[in-house]
């Protein structure tokens, strides 16, 4: 047998092994007896690989190849999310650096570069987790915006909208002055800023009495048309029914009474703006109360001349100096509180009224509810429920159009002459309009929340003409911040189109936090880059490093002292067999095993059975360091030991060992196992071999 070099040094081994594999990971060329179809989270396309994602693929990676090596044919398909206002953000600021903007370029030109820019710079990302030694059908890479992809929106789309819960109307949504477009609720992040409460006085009319109210954004005042209390508030009995006058404007506004008002909050009274705020406009639908546009898309004042035009900021200003000036200002607050930014840009968001268009959450948020609760599909661990449920519980529609160039464009046109006149079809109709008779029509320019489309991800790659059987999949792994935005809304979709869930378990790994406990951010320079890791330690040992501190708390404080002892790990390993490499062949033969080949074959077989167990439970870290106990202690310190010198050792027990333990290895460390499966004589790929069986 061939002597290995003194050290190991992955760099050398890495990339010449991720090669040999990469023509044997599609599905034809394995035979397994039944399928395991597991599903991608697929990343954005202005992506590149970060801890979430190592985490992620590499857990999913150990059932992966744990299955495959099961006798199960693998169906894991890659691919990649256009990532709608991520995308064209990114392709933006690469036009700012040439002092020229989208509206410069205009929208096809601008829509051809993103294009070029995807096709750059877009597929870098799955050449990184390559990095990591995921092994999924790379051949059958998807994108959101293949042509087949985008029949599935469209479809989704026009089938919601004949079922009627796809409809459009105009209505206060959350909206982004940079990005100019909306955005679901699921979209907004909120940070935490130093700001102040303003207390304003509210003339009760034909008295001297008044409400002073409470509020951060005195600003929207000016599209006021109510005052509320809470209906059970006894402070306020006695002014339900009356007017107060709205300071600087001198509008009259009903004092009306809402449950939805905390009594808690402030005064107790709110002002009322359905335009300028979610739950404003929801209380202005129970009463039916005009809505008044006093903010744009550009966060600027309009419709009120004193102020016209004025950013928010300013308007601010002038309205506090009147109302001080007024003796209106009954006093300020400095405060700490959360502030809505746009999850891409981190712009501060403005709610203003928009025509868009929306999808009635009831009964889709049932059929996500009961799919779950009947156990037809299981949230793992069991306490991510309880995220799952509360969303649902307190569901509002969802705007899923989008006001931004780059994306799924809707299946709408519009009249040119009426503005309220449209048709939902893939094709422009050849029909007249109902209110100018005119037949000229354009298709819209409005595109999908991204969301909109992942959603579909299971039954859009998976049940095509040709493979119609791989839906639905088995499992899909998930960071618990999408749950809601992702796992939910794949759940109903599947149901309601494909009648049948998309997945049977939704496992909910870890956030990767700083050792300190603070969220990795690159921009925060927090962030840690696993590509880094791989350089420095290879991804063997990176691997090892997330699996072995996945535990089942929510959070995982990353330690890079874990992939450090990787790396050791893995040289613990090869040295291990180096040394067989060279023991082996000068061993004598023997009839019967020693004491020593007993307990290692009953260590063995008990760690078999544990690692296994604890794979199909999804206890990675579990299965791996009692993986480790066995390699590292019972194997090379006492086993290795007892082969040295005049051994009484079967060396076929040595050979055993060493060839189910590379297997058993091999899920969580992929690369040196399969390196050095090769370096022992085999002319088979690891990747490929069968699970380890009792000895």
């Amino acid at each position: 047998m061939k002597v290995l070099p003194t050290k190991y040094d992955p760099k050398n081994i890495e990339d010449r092994i991720y090669k040999k594999w990469l023509p044997y990971l599609s599905v034809e060329k394995h035979k397994g007896t039944k399928n395991f179809i597991a599903l991608m989270a697929p990343p954005n396309v202005t992506g590149s690989l970060h801890m979430g994602h190592s985490l992620q693929n590499t857990l999913l990676d150990v059932l992966i190849r744990y299955k495959r090596m099961n006798d199960y044919k693998i169906i894991w398909i890659p691919g990649l999310d256009h990532a709608g206002i991520a995308t064209q953000n990114v392709v933006e600021k690469e036009l700012k650096k040439e002092g020229l903007t989208r509206f410069d370029l205009g929208r096809e030109k601008f829509i051809k570069r993103v294009w070029e820019w995807k096709e750059k710079y877009g597929n870098i990302i799955l050449e990184q987790f390559k990095k990591l030694g995921i092994s999924p059908d790379w051949s059958r890479t998807r994108f959101t915006m293949d042509k087949e992809y985008v029949k599935w929106v469209e479809r989704a789309f026009i089938e919601y909208y004949k079922k009627g819960w796809v409809y459009r109307d105009y209505r206060a949504i959350n909206f982004c002055p940079r990005c100019k477009t909306s955005l679901s609720d699921l979209e907004i992040e909120y940070i935490e800023k130093e700001g102040k409460i303003y207390y304003i006085k509210y003339p009760i009319k034909d008295s001297d009495e008044y409400l002073t109210v409470a509020t951060t954004r005195p600003e929207t005042m000016l599209g006021d048309v109510a005052l509320a209390v809470n209906p059970n508030d006894q402070r306020y009995t006695k002014y339900i029914g009356r007017i107060a006058i709205l300071p600087i404007l001198n509008r009259e506004l009903l004092i009306i009474t809402d449950i939805k008002v905390d009594p808690k909050f402030g005064t107790g009274v709110v002002k009322v703006t359905p335009a300028h705020s979610i739950v404003d406009y929801e209380i202005g639908v129970r009463h039916n109360l005009e809505m008044i546009k006093v903010i744009d898309e550009d966060a600027k004042i309009v419709n009120v001349p004193e102020f016209e035009n004025m950013d928010y900021l300013t308007a601010r200003e002038k309205i506090l100096s009147i109302l001080k000036q007024k003796g209106l200002l009954e006093k300020e607050e400095d405060i700490k509180h959360n502030v809505p930014i746009c999850y891409r840009c981190q712009t501060e968001l403005q709610v203003i009224p928009s025509k868009e268009w929306f999808l009635k959450m009831t009964e889709l948020a049932k059929i996500a509810k009961d799919a779950v609760k009947t156990r037809k599909v299981y949230i793992i661990p069991n306490r991510f429920k309880k995220i799952y449920f509360d969303w649902l519980k307190n569901i509002r529609d969802w705007c899923i159009s989008r006001k931004i160039w780059w994306g799924q464009v809707l299946p709408v046109w519009y009249c040119k002459n009426c503005e309220d006149s449209y048709v939902v079809s893939t094709k422009k109709p050849n029909k007249r309009c109902k209110y100018c008779k005119k037949n000229q029509w354009y298709r819209t320019e409005e595109v999908f929340d991204t969301w909109f489309s992942s959603a579909l991800w299971p039954f859009a790659i998976l049940y095509t003409k040709k493979e119609k059987d791989w839906y639905p999949a088995d499992i899909v792994f998930s960071a618990r911040d999408i749950i809601n935005l992702w796992i939910a809304r794949m759940i109903y979709s599947g149901i309601f189109f494909m009648k049948k869930p998309p997945f049977k378990f939704v496992y909910i790994h870890p956030t990767v936090l700083t050792k300190e406990g603070k969220r990795m951010s690159k921009s925060l320079g927090t962030g840690i880059d696993p590509l880094d890791l791989i350089e420095k330690y290879g991804a063997d040992a990176l691997r090892f490093g997330l699996i072995w501190q996945t535990t089942n708390l929510q959070d995982l404080r990353f330690d890079e002292t874990n992939v450090e002892n990787g790396m050791k790990f893995a040289n613990k390993i090869y040295n291990a067999i180096r040394f067989y490499l060279i023991r082996y062949p000068e061993m004598k033969k023997r009839e019967g095993f020693s004491s020593e080949d007993k307990k290692i074959i009953r260590a063995f077989n008990s760690t078999l059975k544990y690692v296994s167990k604890n794979i199909e439970n999804f206890q990675f870290s579990n299965a791996l360091k009692r993986l480790y106990k066995f390699f590292w202690n019972h194997f090379c310190d006492v086993y290795i030991e007892s082969c040295k010198g005049d051994t009484k050792n079967n060396p076929e027990v040595l050979r055993m060992i060493v060839i189910n333990s590379l297997k058993l290895l091999h899920p969580f460390m992929p690369f040196i196992t399969e390196y050095l499966w090769e370096e022992i004589g085999n002319r088979n790929l690891l990747l490929h071999e069968k699970w380890p069986q009792q000895i």
